[in-house]
């Protein structure tokens, strides 16, 4: 089992990052906001499950063990494969999917593309008592709300939607944060992916639906 890779970033597109690893090029499918905070060049450090199938081996990587542990638990949801798993941590933070459960709210996992009413309600029975539920740690500096959209903006757009698309989601998102709010790029990226639906992601950026760049 690969437990975690560490290395230098040789790209990072859409949902996937390549890490060197010993001078191997290690693909590892990521959340959308993982792919965003690895920069090329940089050294990367990601704890990894490694999942096997007849006819792959692929490896998913996270920024933390909690993420990780979160993923494992969704894996262990009949229904629910890796790509729907990392599709909910790259809509919900932990914290987020543990109230979820805690609440008894499965509507925040319908949200995610793969993930129909059946299944989202048996995530918060199957996952009920696994998580804890914290206190939200004090919010962070952010950058200024212009650089935030920016590169948001530049993240749907590698994700495949189109920059008209991609502008006023991010536009919107702001919006709803209300005068005087601010948040993470990672944070504004997963509200902007949780508002475009599941009708319109893909896990690739080559994959196009209406609405998307060719």
């Amino acid at each position: 089992m690969i437990s975690s890779i560490r290395g230098p970033v040789l790209s990072a597109l859409g949902s996937m990052v390549v890490v060197e690893v010993g001078g191997i090029g290690l693909s590892v499918q990521v959340t959308p906001a993982t792919a965003l905070s690895c920069r090329i060049g940089e050294e990367a450090r990601l704890a990894t499950t490694l999942i096997v199938r007849e006819d792959s081996l692929t490896l998913y990587g996270f920024h933390s063990h909690e993420e990780l542990h979160v993923f494992e638990l969704l894996v262990g949801v009949t229904g629910v494969g890796p790509k729907s798993a990392l599709g909910v941590l790259g809509v919900l933070v932990p914290q987020q999917i543990a109230q979820a459960v805690a609440d008894d709210d499965d509507a925040v996992f319908r949200k995610v593309s793969g993930i129909g009413p059946k299944t989202a309600k048996l995530i918060v029975l199957s996952l009920a008592g696994k998580l804890v539920v914290t206190a939200p740690a004090p919010a962070a500096r952010t950058a200024p709300a212009r650089t935030v959209a920016a590169t948001v903006q530049a993240a749907l757009i590698g994700l495949g939607w189109t920059e008209r698309v991609a502008s006023e989601t991010v536009d919107a998102t702001l919006a709803d944060l209300g005068e005087g709010e601010t948040a993470s790029v990672a944070a504004i990226l997963r509200l902007a992916l949780g508002r475009l639906g599941p009708a319109q992601h893909v896990s690739s950026p080559h994959l196009t639906t209406p609405g998307r760049a060719e």
